[in-house]
């Protein structure tokens, strides 16, 4: 007759065994487990309680000091009950306002929002060193600005919002509700924006075609971006399909979301209440809440130091008012030029010749001026390509001249276009890196400061002010926004000699 013994008679009698000078060794052999357990077990019997002290205990230990006080955990609930819409991040940096000492870590007040289900345990889909960070070295340098939707009012009308922040600083310069995001609203809200803050150097958007013709059927430039020339703005577009390259104005479609349109949702009865209730937030987002990666600081405190910008140029399309003083571009000297559209290829075609602008520009409407035996193609305003003019046989004899060849022609030397550039260090074989690709200068420049800066479709290298290459672009546009965080910056190294080797048949003068 087989008996069931309890776990702690088992022990007792291993425990007697080994009392009665059974071998340890043979004792935790017969008893299927490891010697060091069996002289557990006689330490614990030794001592006082007997049989009570071979039973189970737990494992969980006496104290733990690094568990975060209870008084502590329950702030941490109350702030997140009280706004859902902050993180372990914005947690903790209210608890260091408050006073608390000493602080939990991030991590620990994340397991704390978990305890409680009021966060979702989900794994992140990216890494965070999957994102790479760009930003501007300085306030009115530059301005993101999107449109954001699914907005309702309490009878069920959508509203669309106008948004705009400056990349340095975060600092919101635009919220304004609009019922339609056609061209006229959103290019209000633009000259609003401009009046209250000043004019930026810069303004970064996607191509949507309230901002650009650039897939759009019309045969020239959208009001954006004739508000942007009359206001000496550059305009610059994201690659299509890479919303990450405006990722401060989603980020901040997020917030605003999570803080005003959600809490608000179909609580306003008028666009004008919702518009009051937004400017109210909007207020507080750029004076009182604290920015991640402002270091807890709010937007204000680094958008003012950029002080007032530029006057906004209070123009209708097609006027003739004063425009502000500035400096005139190379299209405003040059003589009227002819249209032409850029096909499949990157071509267009002048006087029974082709010349390629490049596929950046293909279906493109551009303009092309021919002075002085060099055919210039412009696209909005900017020269893209430059070739030698090339003339058919008749009209040689007609003219009484020479075919013009690229040696004959003397080398005209242009200042290099107004707009963002970076300084970079040429190697031994003057070969500059911009954007991680190689762009040649040439040996007579090798060691030599290089200004880079992005022309429309081209890589534009100068010196002292003077245009010495221009390149088409071979660089991952992604990356471009990157290159540009130190505007005219000193270069903080040489480029590599092996990337000249790279690079040995890359572009084409200018």
């Amino acid at each position: 007759m087989l008996v069931e013994l309890a776990v702690v008679e088992q022990r007792y009698q291993a425990v007697r065994e080994v009392l009665d000078g059974a071998p340890v060794t043979v004792v935790a052999r017969r008893f299927g487990v490891a010697r060091q357990t069996v002289h557990e077990w006689l330490r614990r019997y030794a001592a006082d309680g007997g049989l009570a002290n071979l039973a189970d205990r737990s494992s969980r230990p006496r104290s733990c000091p690094h568990q975060m006080p209870a008084v502590i955990e329950a702030r941490i609930v109350a702030a997140r009950i009280a706004h859902p819409a902050w993180g372990p991040d914005t947690i903790l940096w209210q608890l260091g306002q408050d006073g608390v000492t000493p602080l939990p870590g991030r991590s620990a007040v994340y397991r704390a929002l978990l305890r409680h289900e009021l966060v979702a345990g989900v794994r992140r889909k990216r890494r965070r060193s999957d994102y790479r960070r760009w930003e501007r070295g300085r306030a009115m340098e530059l301005w993101q600005m999107d449109i954001v939707g699914r907005i309702f009012l309490a009878d069920g009308t959508e509203l669309h919002a106008v948004t705009g922040v400056d990349d340095h600083s975060r600092f919101c310069v635009s919220a304004k509700l609009v019922l339609r995001a056609t061209a006229r609203p959103v290019c209000d809200a633009l000259a609003a924006a401009m009046r209250r803050h000043g004019v930026p150097e810069g303004i970064l958007t996607d191509n949507g075609k309230v901002f650009t013709a650039r897939f759009g059927r019309g045969p020239g430039p959208v009001l954006f971006d004739r508000i942007c020339t009359e206001n000496g703005v550059r305009h610059l577009l994201t690659a299509p399909r890479s919303p990450t390259t405006t990722g401060k104005i989603e980020r901040f479609h997020k917030t605003m979301r999570a803080e005003w349109v959600r809490p608000h949702e179909r609580e306003f009865a008028t666009i004008a209440e919702a518009q009051a209730s937004l400017d109210a937030w909007v207020v507080e987002y750029n004076t009182v809440r604290p920015h991640q990666s402002l270091g807890g600081r709010p937007p204000a405190e680094r958008f003012a130091l950029a002080g007032k910008g530029l006057a906004a140029v209070e123009q209708a399309p097609g006027s003739s008012s004063e425009r502000p003083a500035r400096k005139p571009t190379q299209a405003a000297r040059r003589p009227t030029g002819v249209s032409r559209w850029v096909d499949q290829r990157g071509l267009i075609s002048l006087a029974g010749f082709t010349y390629r602008a490049g596929p950046t520009f293909a279906g493109e409407h551009v303009e092309v001026v021919v002075t002085g035996g060099l055919v210039e193609i412009l696209h909005n305003g900017v020269l893209v390509a430059t070739h030698v003019q090339r003339i058919k046989d008749d009209q040689r004899d007609r003219l009484g001249q020479a075919v013009l060849t690229r040696a004959q022609l003397p080398r005209r030397v242009r200042e290099p276009t107004e707009g963002l550039s970076v300084t970079r260090k040429a190697d031994s074989s003057g070969t500059v890196c911009f954007a991680g690709t190689p762009y040649r200068a040439g040996r007579g420049w090798a060691h030599a400061s290089i200004d880079v800066a992005i022309v429309a479709g081209s890589v534009q290298l100068s010196v002292d002010d003077q245009v010495i290459r221009v390149h088409p672009i071979r660089h991952d546009r992604a990356r471009e926004l990157g290159a540009f965080a130190n505007p005219k910056g000193r270069p903080h190294r040489s480029n590599a000699a092996a990337v000249s080797a790279v690079s040995s048949g890359g572009g084409q003068g200018a």
